[in-house]
């Protein structure tokens, strides 16, 4: 049996019917006075999940006249994206093809470049969606020849009718009679963060929790605020509280050197499909937690997690495993992330406003250059007057920082001698 997302069968087809984005779907929206004027022009749409990227998409395809094909980017392979463009040939794409990629972050460069030349003469008009900022995950190519929409979080007010719709939808489907006030409704709304999928799917469950069944007779009752409580954490297969949990969780055992628990915690971030806020979380933790102990740790890390966005899952999780078991298994100093909290806090306090002038424009005399001077150094004053003689780092006791330690102490006791 298909078990049809209700999002999905209530779906708007009409700017009208679209829930929040009035900025762009309103009577004055910019994507609507556009399209009503009979231009469809490249688009990238960005923003939270459940705020009406894909909606919109249909919307615009069913005004657009063109032939409409849609891929999610998780799943598309590059022989995809081939076969839609190959119709631009054929009859069936004669007056055009207005292709729709869901999620777009997950195209690796090749994928995103297959679409330029199409994109070019306009054999194909593209429509991206992305949760991420499309300036760090699509290509700049891309970019330049699309118009950029951001999608906000729909607001609880905006998203009771398209609750309003999902329960007449319900009891109508069902032949009962369940009822929600407006107080559960906002509550629902409210309980989200501006994503509508969530909350109609949160209803969903709730209605089916709701009221009672007699011999035959149609459900009764009213959803209350207790029902909507049993689903609230389970709305969708990755709620958000989840997912910077297992986030956490994931830094905490790399950090604390347990290539075990990291291992496991990477394996549940991947069934979840966390592949982006994966590779953020261990490139933070390559600098934050392993850092100066050994250096090249960020690099190899970063060189893991590109492999990881080209390859796309299930095989992404390889060299993820093998960024987050080297940086378990590394030796761990965080003494380059608290020297440079350490001068923000003195940023915060107004502290050196005014750099020194001898380290300015080549017009201000007084700069002493290092390497005219033995062991190529020279004690100066770098720091702003008021924080001279303020010390932001703290050698680690890793064998790495210790070596840096020893050369510093070395070029200080030696150093400092005019060359001849």
């Amino acid at each position: 049996m298909r078990n049809e997302q209700l999002a999905d069968i209530l779906r708007p087809d009409s700017f009208d019917t679209i829930v929040g984005q009035s900025h762009l779907f309103g009577k004055n929206g910019a994507v609507r006075r556009m399209v009503e004027s009979g231009r469809i022009t490249n688009m990238i749409f960005y923003g939270p999940p459940g705020t009406g990227k894909t909606t919109a998409a249909s919307v615009i395809a069913a005004r657009s006249g063109m032939t409409f094909r849609r891929l999610n980017c998780t799943s598309a392979s590059l022989n995809d994206v081939k076969q839609v463009l190959a119709e631009t040939a054929n009859i069936f794409g004669a007056g055009g093809i207005l292709l729709y990629l869901d999620e777009i972050q997950y195209f690796n460069r090749k994928q995103q470049q297959s679409l330029l030349e199409y994109m070019e003469d306009g054999r194909v008009t593209l429509i991206a969606s992305t949760t991420e900022n499309p300036h760090f995950y699509i290509y700049n190519a891309i970019i330049s020849r699309s118009s950029l929409f951001e999608f906000k979080p729909v607001g609880a007010a905006e998203m009771i009718p398209a609750l309003e719709r999902a329960l007449a939808h319900l009891n109508r489907a069902h032949g009962s009679a369940i009822v929600a006030d407006a107080k559960v409704l906002s509550y629902i709304a409210g309980s989200v963060r501006g994503d509508v999928r969530r909350a109609i799917g949160l209803l969903e469950n709730a209605y089916f929790a709701a009221g009672g069944e007699g011999d035959g007779s149609p459900r009764t009752g009213a959803i209350t605020e207790e029902n909507v409580n049993d689903f609230r954490v389970s709305v969708g297969n990755f709620n958000e509280d989840a997912h910077y949990d297992l986030l956490s969780c994931l830094q905490k055992s790399i950090r604390g050197s347990d290539p075990d628990a990291t291992a496991f915690y990477v394996a549940k971030l991947c069934a979840a499909g966390e592949l982006i806020a994966l590779c953020r979380r261990l490139q933070v933790i390559a600098s934050e937690d392993v850092g100066l102990a050994y250096p090249l740790a960020a690099t190899v890390v970063r060189s893991c997690c590109e492999s990881a966005m080209e390859l796309g899952f299930p095989e992404a999780r390889i060299p993820l495993a093998h960024a987050a078991l080297l940086l378990a298994t590394a030796p761990k100093s965080n003494s380059a992330y608290m020297a440079v909290a350490a001068a923000a806090e003195d940023l915060e306090q107004g502290l050196g406003a005014e750099v020194p002038p001898h380290l300015q424009s080549p017009l201000f005399r007084g700069y002493k250059y290092p390497h005219d001077y033995t062991c190529n150094f020279v004690q100066q004053q770098y720091l702003p007057n008021d924080l001279a003689g303020k010390h932001y780092y703290a050698y680690g006791e890793n064998k790495t920082e210790q070596a840096a330690a020893a050369h510093a102490a070395r070029i200080r006791a030696e150093g400092g001698k005019k060359r001849s």
